[in-house]
């Protein structure tokens, strides 16, 4: 192939009068090839393509795709290869993917394929929340298979914040939310949900009557995405993302529940440097969001009731929220609840049962605090103090023999074996089976008696 400066030469020596040989030797070139550029049969700077294997496969490949869109290429490849394509199977799928053989299918993709409008998200109009399963957490959280973290973000700037939850369930929603809310600094005027069915009925779309109460508490709307639109909340899709490689990722074992909290929240901040550019003015997304003008929450949250179980640990404490609290004593390794309504200052601790064992003072969230009842104490110290002993540990290289106590209950079991049934004795005593055959051997043989006639 010539290069676009030497096929300048080849045209300018052939307007000189250059024979085309003279111009092959002097660029190097074979003759054919110089005559080809010189006709135009070659385009400089090209290279010559061989014609294309799929081509005489393209209307069939459409029809049959047209009949079913979601036919395998695998077996649409062994079909073609039998009326003579003769290509590989990766040129094959280049070629589907080339020529756009494959048409669309709107309930298979979500925003892929289809017109897409950009929404216009006005400041302090909408948050966007979601759950954002983590897999495989820490074992010492003790949260199953899946860690749960709710994300929330401002649909205008940007801006989300996360907390962490042990489930997903009605009270954990109030209370991670309430969190996420205290963290952006407000509330906007509308929520925006996927289907979660702690928040509306999925078949429906409509919110529960337990979710209404929230959203009238907080004085806001709510707004559900229709089915398979996940694009319609792509600002805490996104996020989700983010937290997901850039924070869950590099979470270690020996992180605890509070440590990983502290993680997410520094990343969320760290997020906010973002740039921007609105109006073709540069700005960042912390910016933006201060000047989001959010709606005030109320001074404590849903007042939604929390009931977790927990064990009782060996010093008769029960952990909840990065806090330990103190139960009666005597109930190690027993299971029991941990009630908290939300707002209050209080923690219960109930049985399997719902009788309350404890009542405490709730401690601030992941403070790591102790939290003991006096009466717990003197119990738990009375209950110690019986089983200690002042005593010296025992000798262990001494000689004692068996007491006459024991010797007596010896003879006891040597006698109960003598005197035991014929099938239970050990020893046979022979002497008794030869006084026997003596006294037969002394005794005269019986006389026949006369026949009477």
């Amino acid at each position: 192939m010539l290069t676009l400066e030497e096929d300048v030469d080849a045209h300018a020596l052939r307007r000189q009068g250059w024979t085309i040989s003279a111009i092959a030797r002097h660029l190097g070139r074979d003759r054919k090839t110089i005559r080809a550029y010189l006709n135009g049969e070659i385009t400089p700077g090209q290279r010559r393509q061989p014609p294309d294997a799929f081509t005489p496969f393209v209307e069939y490949c459409r029809r049959r795709l047209a009949d079913d869109p979601h036919l395998w290429a695998t077996t649409l490849f062994d079909e073609v290869r039998e009326l003579g394509y003769e290509g590989a199977y990766s040129t094959f799928t280049r070629a589907l993917r080339r020529y756009e053989v494959r048409p669309h299918c709107e309930p298979c993709h979500g925003a892929k394929g289809r017109d897409t409008a950009v929404i216009a998200h006005p400041p302090g109009e909408e948050i966007q929340f979601d759950w954002l399963e983590l897999p495989t957490p820490p074992g010492e959280w003790g949260v199953g298979e899946h860690a749960h973290l709710l994300v929330g973000a401002l649909s205008h700037s940007g801006r989300w914040r996360a907390q962490l939850a042990e489930c997903e369930d009605f009270p954990h929603l109030v209370q991670a939310l309430d969190a996420v809310l205290r963290k952006l600094g407000g509330t906007a005027r509308r929520w925006r949900f996927d289907r979660m069915p702690t928040v509306c009925y999925a078949s429906s779309g409509q919110i529960t009557a337990a979710f209404a109460g929230v959203a009238k508490y907080y004085g806001v709307g709510v707004d559900i995405c229709p089915p398979r639109r996940g694009n319609r909340k792509g600002v805490v899709e996104k996020m989700n993302h983010a937290a997901a490689q850039r924070w869950w990722r590099t979470v270690p074992d020996h992180l605890t529940v509070e440590q990983a909290q502290s993680g997410v929240d520094k990343l969320a901040v760290r997020m906010d440097e973002r740039r921007r550019t609105v109006g073709g003015a540069r700005t960042t997304v912390g910016e933006l969001a201060a000047a989001e003008t959010l709606l005030e929450i109320p001074s404590v949250p849903f007042p939604a009731e929390l009931t977790v179980e927990r064990t009782v640990s060996a010093q008769g404490l029960v952990q909840f929220e990065g806090n330990f609290y103190s139960v009666p004593p005597g109930l190690p390794g027993v299971r029991l609840f941990v009630v908290h309504r939300l707002g209050e200052d209080v923690v219960s601790i109930a049985t399997a049962g719902r009788a309350v064992i404890a009542r405490h003072r709730r401690a601030p969230r992941g403070a790591g605090q102790t939290v003991r009842d006096a009466g717990h104490v003197i119990a738990l110290e009375r209950r110690v103090l019986e089983s200690f002993s002042d005593r010296a540990p025992c000798k262990t290289k001494v000689r004692r023999p068996p007491s006459e106590a024991a010797l007596a209950e010896a003879d006891k079991l040597r006698n109960r074996q003598a005197t035991g049934s014929t099938a239970e004795r050990v020893v046979v005593d022979l002497s008794h089976y030869a006084a026997v055959a003596e006294g037969l051997r002394t005794v005269p043989p019986p006389k026949e008696e006369e026949n009477e006639e």
